[in-house]
């Protein structure tokens, strides 16, 4: 039997590799010896069991901590000099730094990094600066880049990170969708009924869903405000995802969330798609993005989107076809899309029909994941060319 190439995956915290990349270690694993490495935990632990793969946990932190950063960089360092993997492909901006660092010093020839998104473009000061300053080390230190979008792209040549080429896969998006995972008919009427007497939800209500972090870069201060302004009781607003009240949250904000019978907060969820299947539209008014998942699994399970005009939102939402995209931190153009979707049936319906086969045709996981086995292909005969 053939000896496999190894490629190593890097993540700065397991959540990123269990839940991003679901499925695409099972099927790399055919051609390649799989490694997947991030800061310990479950979720880690669950990718090596789900996707068969081997795994190492090595404490990345996400913020600046410069003992750990060190120490993080000389063990990766010191593990891909033992293991001396064709590829060591990272995503996730911390872990990108690092590992690229330490493979580059390692000697290892091929060094990939995926910007799933970027922080600088809505920083400022001196830690926009150092923010840039750090991805360009990343892109000096990486031998191939890849934007998740075009948007992503964009900032990229923009701000001047990288002279290297840069190149997209596919149609964008690290994973792809997988649609017999999102499928709004694996759920019964039964199944959906339950979750709504569940969650208080009446039969008639009409549910806005939002999944992601609550903090104010998704945009929930402005979300919270529109939602107000709708006058119909029957109006729900289901909140997925972990309340944050220290990352910028108004006060108002922080008191409707709580108190409001009409805003249903059910934390953090693994699988989101029941959530999904009960709800009438998703709204997603964040401030950047990379090239949001939840947009895509939300297409996926059929439903329209209103997204603000930011990176990968406006290239997943075709505004008016499967979607409403509006300015970015502006709650009157989030409440009155919020009214013309919930009022508006023939615009609901045909936004509805375009959803899935819109996510179909262009970000379905089967196309994502045999574009990166063609890179990583390519990639190595150039090495063995040269070698």
């Amino acid at each position: 039997m053939a000896v496999l190439n190894k490629i190593i995956r890097v993540a700065t915290v397991p959540l990123s590799l269990n839940i991003l990349l679901r499925n695409q270690f099972k099927f790399l694993r055919k051609y390649y010896h799989v490694v997947a490495i991030s800061s310990p935990g479950e979720d880690l632990f669950e990718v090596g069991t789900r996707e068969n793969v081997d795994i190492k946990g090595i404490e990345i932190k996400r913020k600046i901590s410069i003992i750990n950063d060190i120490t993080a960089l000389y063990k990766l360092y010191v593990y891909f000099r033992k293991e001396k993997p064709l590829i060591v492909h990272s995503i996730t901006p911390k872990a990108g730094l690092l590992s690229m660092m330490a493979a580059k010093l390692a000697g290892i020839p091929i060094r990939m990094h995926t910007f799933t998104g970027l922080i600088f473009p809505t920083s400022t000061g001196a830690m926009k600066h150092l923010l840039i300053w750090m991805d360009r080390l990343l892109c000096y230190c990486a031998t191939n880049i890849y934007p998740e979008g075009q948007g992503v792209r964009n900032d990229l040549v923009k701000y001047n990170i990288t002279k290297k080429p840069v190149k997209i896969l596919a149609n964008g998006n690290v994973n792809g969708i997988d649609l017999t995972f999102f499928d709004p008919s694996i759920f019964s009427e039964e199944d959906k009924l339950s979750l709504k007497e569940k969650l208080a939800i009446l039969p008639d209500d009409f549910v806005f869903i939002f999944i992601g972090r609550l903090v104010k870069d998704k945009g929930i201060n402005e979300l919270i405000h529109a939602f107000k302004k709708l006058s119909s009781s029957k109006a729900k607003l289901l909140l997925v995802g972990s309340l944050e009240p220290d990352h910028g949250l108004e006060d108002d904000t922080l008191h409707e969330i709580k108190n409001n019978p009409d805003i249903i907060s059910v934390g953090f969820q693994k699988d989101v798609r029941l959530f999904l299947a009960i709800s009438d539209a998703l709204v997603f008014p964040s401030y950047r993005e990379g090239f949001p998942n939840v947009v895509m699994q939300a297409g996926a399970m059929g439903l329209p989107s209103i997204v603000t005009d930011i990176n990968g939102s406006n290239e997943i939402i075709i505004h008016n076809e499967n979607g409403i995209i509006i300015p970015p931190k502006n709650d009157l153009f989030l409440y009155e899309s919020m009214v013309m979707v919930s009022k508006d049936l023939a615009l609901r319906e045909k936004l509805k029909r375009n959803a899935r086969q819109m996510i179909a045709d262009r970000y379905q996981q089967s196309v994502v994941l045999n574009a990166l086995l063609e890179e990583y292909k390519n990639l190595e005969k150039n090495v063995q060319k040269f070698s």
